[in-house]
């Protein structure tokens, strides 16, 4: 169309694609590592390691293909930075029990900034039901604390 798209059409667009999006990461596509109890669980530590030192953590959760964390930098301390530690750290475990090299997580990543409780609510719940609307039961590796 040559032109930027307007607010609505942006917010239609992303709509659009974060749904198909969430349907293929329910959809367990993809290698699946993160499904291994030894991964999971390992990423599990380190998403809960530096809580309340660089991050606020108020829900986490570890899918088969991806992680979904709602947390608050504190101090000194960015998104990217916390990201970072995260998927630099537990890339080099998860292929140490997988006795595997190479590229372990995407480049990029996706966040949402909260904007008000509301939101808050709406996201932690989501992250909290992800597990279930994929069809895992009694999946371990989800947790919320309380509210801010």
């Amino acid at each position: 169309m040559k032109r930027e798209l307007s607010a609505d059409e942006q917010r239609r667009l992303t709509a659009l694609t974060g749904a198909r999006i969430e349907e293929y990461l329910d959809a367990a596509t993809g290698s699946c590592f993160l499904g291994k109890p030894a991964v999971a669980e390992k990423i599990a530590h380190a998403l809960q390691h530096f809580e309340a030192v660089r991050y606020r953590l108020f829900a986490w959760c570890v899918m088969p293909n991806h992680v979904h964390v709602v947390f608050q930098p504190l101090t000194d301390h960015t998104l990217a930075g916390i990201v970072h530690g995260w998927k630099s750290y537990t890339a080099k475990e998860a292929n140490r029990l997988l006795q595997r090299t190479g590229v372990f997580w995407q480049r990029e990543y996706y966040d949402h900034l909260v904007r008000d409780e509301a939101d808050f609510r709406r996201v932690v719940r989501y992250v909290l039901e992800n597990p279930v609307k994929a069809g895992l039961r009694d999946w371990p590796w989800v947790s919320a604390a309380l509210a801010p």
